[in-house]
């Protein structure tokens, strides 16, 4: 009989197995997806067939997804949640906390079987209802949520317990009266052995109350020996709240130290040796050993597949770390640049972040950032702009190397690039003075383009290097304006008459400047507007330095005449100045009348014309373009946006807090374990070497394998201050002992013979088994003594 009931019971096992067969083949073709009659798929779901209802449920739920009406079906899904099939039971569990809110007396009916399964012997059972009951967003529900999280806090699974920690803060969202209670909880959490538990207890907190470190001060450096082991959600919260807990629990002191010597002498942590001379000594940050402990556990998160928890440690590493820490960051950070393209654009955000500060550790990586022709434009932007960050600290052939790079693409075809190519070859030009003779070429040659945008480009470009350093640049201005007729562009033009008239005072009669306005005012009335405007600003300027040098001269010949001096009228430039104001009067443009009035009313007043149209012009600045990014924390999407709330409507930010002063840090004792804790909870004191040494001498090696430390034990200093009588006497008490131990040996040996007939071979084998463990005890007592 058992063996047709055992077929019989293999044939409904096969039945079963080729039901789901056909059911999963079913479901490939996608024949779930048609749409039922609602009474058919009502009829599903009432049935008592678990593979029917199970059916049933699919379908609705893959209607509830495809944005079909779903909610009729809430009182035949909803009765479904007792049912002891687990694949029913989380797809009701699914559809009641997407409807819960719409139908929220009827979802309460279901609160008091869900709160049955809390108690389940499956402890996946138990996590899912909880899940469940907290996802259910009804604020009537509050306290009993927050009884089933202290119930899920306390289970023996790890999995109920990290169904709790998640829970916490959709309870804290359903009702914030309830903190007191969950800040129990969370704590009892943030102490759980268990990483995923102790990750997801992090992820509440920083969700609910991120200021309350006063929590995470005992739990801190059993959470750094944890994070390497947490998920990566778990991961990405933990380092956000460790940046925020160093920022304020360790101040940043630093010390003088020598340059040559600054990994000397750490063992000065506050800085109380004998001062360094100021032109010698460099400040030097001091790390609080338990941030070290951090920057170090962190270390091996620079390995995740995940990228942001690869750049949250280099941000750890920026922000509360040293230029060390930020330098080992560089690595990973541009190996995210070989993953999917979206990844590798919000990476070189975050590198260029990092190279505003730190360009030097990026210098050896700067093949990584040539532009390729797969590129997008943004990621060649940022690439360019890395480029330019560190060419000042480059050796000179990967100086070579990105300005053939720059000169490539700014012969490109793409105006974009050209454009940002240009750019860039002038920050480097600014920031290396060597190179601005090469990179000044470079443009130059630009200047001749059919394409007005890149000669614009170029001639701002021109006009920075030339403030910089205007006596070097005579000669460009010189071959600029032998240009002018090959300049299309009127931005361009204009560009380059401005320089001319920058330069219209230095070598007094022989500027080139006057001859330059007589030829331009030839085609004044064919010029743009722009190019006009210049024209009369050259033309007001070669006009005043006319009259400050006749009016040097005038007072060379009378120094004492007081008459304002007045320019001869028969003068070129009087004429050149006359001429324009008579071209300007008839000009269709008001702008540009009201101009050549203003400049001539200024020029009746020489000394205040020359304060306000020679004064010396700063050399202007050309920042990087990311600077407006500087000071947003790596991985935040206001770093990506590039200004936060304040452009794009973005909320939420929220900086660092500022590193805590000195003498208010919280006391590092509060981050003291008390004891160590074994595999059940129980404290247990790691007793020092020498305490067990101490005791193994006094015979302790009978006991607790040594282990025990016992009252008035030994250190290791009175072992090595014993003296050699000493040692003598304890040799020959060893011999006395192993003569002893010899002797009773041989009377058990002897008596183990005599009574060999009555005593069986397993009373043989202990007894010799005792001798010789009493050998072993006896030659360890005499090392030890020894």
């Amino acid at each position: 009989m058992e063996s047709i009931s055992r077929i019989s019971n293999l044939l409904e096992s096969a039945r079963e197995l080729t039901l789901d067969a056909a059911q999963a083949a079913r479901s490939t073709r996608g024949t779930t997806t048609r749409s039922l009659p609602m009474a058919q798929l009502k009829k599903l779901l009432d049935s008592r067939n678990d593979r029917e209802v199970l059916e049933g449920l699919r379908r609705v739920i893959s209607m509830m997804y495809r944005q079909q009406r779903t909610l009729p079906y809430f009182s035949s899904v909803v009765k479904n949640v007792a049912s002891p099939h687990l694949e029913i039971k989380k797809l009701v569990y699914i559809y009641l906390i997407h409807h819960a809110e719409q139908e929220p007396d009827m979802a309460l009916l279901s609160i008091n079987t869900i709160q049955k399964s809390l108690s389940d012997t499956n402890p996946q059972v138990r996590a899912l209802a909880l899940r469940t009951m907290s996802g259910i967003r009804v604020p009537v529900i509050s306290q009993i949520v927050s009884l089933a999280i202290k119930k899920g806090a306390g289970d023996m699974s790890p999995h109920v317990r990290k169904a709790a920690a998640l829970a916490i803060p959709k309870c804290y969202r359903l009702e914030p009266n309830t903190l007191p209670q969950l800040l129990e909880y969370l704590t009892t959490l943030l102490a759980d052995k268990q990483y995923f538990v102790a990750g997801a207890a992090v992820s509440a907190f920083m969700e609910i109350c991120p200021e309350r470190i006063d929590l995470i001060h005992k739990h801190y450096r059993s959470l750094i020996k944890k994070i390497v082991d947490m998920d990566e959600w778990s991961q990405l919260a933990t380092l956000r709240m460790m940046t925020v807990y160093a920022r304020k629990c360790f101040p940043r002191r630093t010390r003088s130290a020598k340059a040559k010597d600054k990994a000397a002498d750490l063992q000065d942590f506050y800085g109380e040796g004998v001062s360094e001379p100021a032109e010698e000594a460099e400040q030097v940050v001091v790390l609080d050993p338990d941030l070290v402990m951090l920057l170090n556990g962190i270390k091996p998160l620079l390995q995740s597949r995940n990228s942001g928890v690869v750049i949250a440690v280099a941000r750890c590493y920026a922000e509360i770390g040293t230029p060390e820490y930020t330098t080992a960051a560089v690595g990973p950070l541009i190996a995210l640049l070989r993953g999917a393209q979206d990844i590798g654009q919000i990476a070189l955000y975050n590198i260029v972040s990092v190279c505003l500060n730190h360009p030097t550790a990026f210098v050896k990586h700067a093949s990584h950032f040539l532009v390729r022709a797969t590129d997008t434009a943004p990621v060649w932007e940022l690439k360019l702009e890395v480029l330019t960050l560190i060419f000042p600290h480059s050796p000179l052939h990967t100086k070579s190397l990105i300005l053939n790079e720059l000169e490539h693409f700014s012969r490109g075809t793409n105006k974009s690039l050209v454009r940002e190519a240009v750019r860039a070859i002038g920050r480097c030009a600014l920031a290396d003075p060597a190179t601005a003779s090469r990179c000044m070429r470079l443009l130059l040659g630009q200047i001749t383009s059919l394409d007005g945008t890149l000669a614009a480009e170029s001639l701002t470009v021109i006009r920075h290097i030339i403030q910089k350093d205007p006596q070097a640049h005579m000669g460009t201005v010189v071959r600029l304006a032998k240009n002018l007729d090959s300049a299309t562009d009127p931005h361009a033009h204009a560009t380059i008459v401005w320089l001319v008239g920058e330069f219209a005072g230095l070598n007094g009669d022989d500027n080139i400047a006057a001859d330059v306005l007589r030829i331009l005012l030839k085609e004044f009335a064919a010029e743009s507007e722009v190019a006009k405007r210049q024209i009369v600003l050259l033309a007001a300027k070669v006009y005043l330095h006319h009259i400050n040098r006749e009016s040097e001269k005038q007072k060379k010949e009378t120094e004492d005449d007081q008459t304002p001096p007045s320019p001869t009228s028969d003068h070129p430039i009087t004429r050149l100045w006359d001429y324009t104001l008579l071209l300007v009067r008839y000009d269709t443009s008001y702008d540009l009348r009201d101009r050549t009035r203003l400049y001539k009313a200024l020029l009746g007043v020489p000394q205040l014309a020359t304060l306000m149209l020679l004064a010396p012009k700063p050399a202007p600045h050309a920042p990087s373009p990311s600077e407006t990014r500087k000071g947003f924390m790596l991985g935040s999407s206001a770093l990506v946006l590039a200004g936060g709330g304040g452009v794009h409507g973005l909320r939420g930010y929220e900086p660092l807090p500022d590193w805590v002063e000195e003498g208010e840090e919280p006391d590092p004792k509060l981050r003291a374990q008390d004891g160590v804790r074994n595999e059940y909870g129980e404290e247990r004191r790691a007793v020092p070497a020498s305490d067990m040494l101490g005791d193994s001498s006094r015979g302790g090696m009978g006991k607790s394998n040594g282990l025990a430390a016992g009252t008035g034990a030994k250190t290791l200093s009175d072992w090595l201050a014993e003296d050699e009588d000493e040692e003598g006497e304890a040799g020959s008490e060893e011999d006395d002992e192993v003569e002893e131990s010899e002797e009773e040996s041989e009377e058990e040996s002897e008596e183990e013979e005599e009574d060999d007939d009555d005593e069986n071979d397993d009373d043989d084998v202990d007894g010799e088994s005792q001798y010789e463990e009493n050998n072993e005890r006896a030659e360890l007592e005499g090392f030890l003594n020894d």
